[in-house]
């Protein structure tokens, strides 16, 4: 089971990379805030894309570098002849942390942002990582461990695990930090499971993560411009809508502002 430890051990390390970007971020608060962001949250510096390099990094060098082939390969062996019972929790665990985020709300622990606007960061986070993943998979054609077909690199799972577990961290890093970290154990259970369902290779779900972590960071830093896009800088426009009573008869108001 060493073999298996060390698969747990990449993700601890995701995860410790993770919690690192705190302090990344933290020294990259603007001293000249706007109005509409006072901590730079908006930026995409070089220092949030440390993470989803290396990650990457490591799946692309998994596909090449025959070390790292062959622990690819024996990691898999070595879970295997265990017969570990397959699971199907990763294929929700994967949805969890956005899940969170969304009944924290409900529960009236508030974010960063209101129901719209995080609901346009986390819709574009998936639409960036399924651009990424989908037309990868056809590109690599890498073939799964069970040989199931060849769309085995990056992991899609993982991805959408590690993007939904770094929106949660964005959305509740600065109110409460272990919270916001609450993610990445859900999403490091999405990667090794992949594994140890023998649906993925340890680099696949490794770049997975990468992946992930890039579409939210990316997503966040799209935001204002998607937000200005479909608002506009200086709109002022208003609906009100609201119940009447005259004279008997119930009704209802209508009026816009454009």
């Amino acid at each position: 089971m060493a073999r298996h430890l060390r698969i747990i051990l990449i993700f601890l390390l995701t995860s410790e990379w993770a919690a690192a970007q705190v302090n990344a971020d933290s020294l990259s608060i603007d001293t000249v805030v706007s109005a509409e962001h006072k901590n730079g949250d908006y930026r995409f510096g070089y220092k949030k894309l440390i993470i989803p390099g290396v990650c990457l990094l490591y799946g692309v060098a998994s596909l090449k570098i025959d070390f790292l082939k062959d622990l690819n390969t024996s990691t898999n062996d070595e879970i295997q002849e265990h017969k570990p019972k397959h699971v199907i929790w990763d294929n929700f665990s994967q949805y969890a942390p956005a899940a969170m985020v969304y009944g924290l709300n409900f529960a009236g622990v508030k974010g960063k942002h209101n129901f719209r606007d995080r609901s346009i960061i986390y819709l574009t986070s998936q639409i960036i990582m399924g651009a990424i993943v989908f037309p990868t998979k056809y590109l690599v054609k890498e073939r799964r461990p069970d040989g199931g077909d060849t769309k085995s690199f990056p992991s899609g799972h993982t991805a959408t695990a590690f993007s939904s577990a770094q929106f949660l961290f964005r959305e509740y890093k600065d109110t409460n930090l272990w919270l916001g970290l609450s993610g990445y154990p859900l999403a490091a259970f999405t990667g090794v499971y992949r594994v140890v369902n023998n649906r993925h290779w340890v680099g696949d779900v490794v770049a997975g993560a990468g992946v992930g972590i890039f579409s939210t960071e990316f997503a966040y830093w799209l935001y204002p411009k998607i937000n200005h896009l479909l608002v506009g800088k200086k709109s002022k426009s208003q609906i009100v809508l609201s119940p009447s009573y005259q004279q008997g008869n119930l009704g209802m108001t209508f009026a816009a502002n454009f």
